[in-house]
């Protein structure tokens, strides 16, 4: 079973949501109906809400160890 940190399993989570909002807003209608429109349309939502989410988990959890130790 994979085990992933505990800034992995937060940015999966934000990612997904940035995927469900995207394909909320494609079906609104907001991105032209072209394939690869659609495919960088999912990378940038999900990949960025992801990252950031990441980005920002991780260095909330090297400010707790810093801070413990």
């Amino acid at each position: 079973m994979l085990r992933f940190s505990l800034p992995v399993k937060i940015g999966l989570g934000f990612g997904l949501a940035g995927l469900l909002l995207t394909i909320a807003g494609i079906v609104r209608g907001q991105v032209p109906l072209a394939p690869l429109n659609i495919a960088v349309a999912l990378l940038i939502g999900g990949g960025v809400w992801y990252v950031v989410a990441w980005a920002v988990a991780s260095a909330a959890l090297d400010v707790e160890k810093d801070l413990d130790g």
